[in-house]
């Protein structure tokens, strides 16, 4: 070999820069052991309704956690009309920038539902859906993303009295709060048209996960997040029997903004007191993040149209 070539070889082995260095480039992974230690962490708390001194400790503790990862957030507060009077109510928003300004917004709610004849710590219902989206926050914050990213903690998604449409109104719903007041303080700051679309995660930890396909939610985001499952061997998780249910979505899809609800109901816990870290799986977790981190791609070239 030629001196000159012996030259040339190590320019451009000086290029390439050593594994340990792409490593460090590489998105995170979606880790559902952090998931379920911040799942714990939550149930540990206790019963966490909204407006209660158990929420803001919920709270503080999510915030805790975007800090350590990096992440901005900023806290909506406001005072909303229940059946019960007036509660305070916080969103969370999380903020990671990207290249452009318009956003994504993946969402779900961090209170429980008030349950007065039984203590209820929601560890799928509320605990599963915080949980998931701290571990992606962390996860989307080691990522080069082509549009900016809102990861949205929903104060107020359960209803104040004991089934979701025994109070309230069709104008003012005794549900979905911090959905609602979220879509429309977009509305009046103007901003509604930068969310290109929202993904909602709600009891995604079932330890016998089905998720079926939300017949409300947007077709394309969904058949996007379906075919990621199934190019990962996920098929028997996400099935492809529909059926409708109302969530934190609604709001978003009234609004025009393209949503999926992604929540596995057939969930015997659900509202019991049953409801606690033995029924749910961080396995469940898993296969979700690994499922939407997967679809995020597909997602981003089709808002991008």
């Amino acid at each position: 070999m030629t001196r000159r070539a012996v030259l040339l070889v190590a320019a451009v082995l000086a290029a390439v820069p050593p594994a340990a260095a792409q490593a460090k480039t590489a998105a995170p992974a979606f880790d559902s052991s952090r998931a379920w230690e911040h799942l714990r962490q939550l149930v540990a708390i206790g019963p966490r309704p909204a407006g209660s001194d158990a929420l803001a400790g919920a709270r503080a503790y999510i915030e805790r956690q975007l800090t350590a990862s990096g992440v901005a957030f900023t806290e909506q507060a406001w005072d909303d009309k229940t059946p019960y009077g007036a509660v305070r109510m916080v969103n969370v928003v999380a903020t990671i920038p990207g290249a452009r300004r318009e956003r994504l917004v993946f969402s779900g709610h961090y209170d429980t539902k008030i349950f007065r004849a039984f203590r209820f710590v929601g560890a799928n219902d509320g605990g599963s859906s915080a949980a998931f989206l701290i571990e992606l926050a962390r996860v989307l914050k080691g990522r080069r993303n082509p549009w900016t990213i809102e990861i949205l903690f929903l104060d107020g998604e359960e209803a104040a009295c004991e089934n979701w449409t025994d109070c309230g109104t069709p104008e003012a719903p005794d549900n979905t709060y911090g959905s609602r007041h979220y879509v429309d303080a977009a509305k009046r700051a103007g901003t509604l048209g930068d969310i290109k679309a929202n993904i909602l995660v709600d009891m995604v930890a079932d330890r016998d996960l089905r998720v079926l396909r939300e017949e409300n939610s947007t077709r394309w985001l969904t058949d996007a997040i379906w075919d990621a499952a199934q190019g990962l061997g996920y098929a028997r998780y996400f099935a492809e029997a529909s059926t409708p249910i109302e969530d934190d979505h609604m709001p978003f899809l009234a609004a025009g903004v393209p949503s999926v609800d992604l929540i596995d109901l057939d969930y015997a816990p659900w509202h019991t007191a049953g409801d606690t870290l033995d029924a749910v799986s961080a396995r469940s977790m898993q296969i979700v993040g690994d499922a939407l981190l997967a679809a995020l791609p597909a997602i981003e070239a089709r808002v991008g149209r």
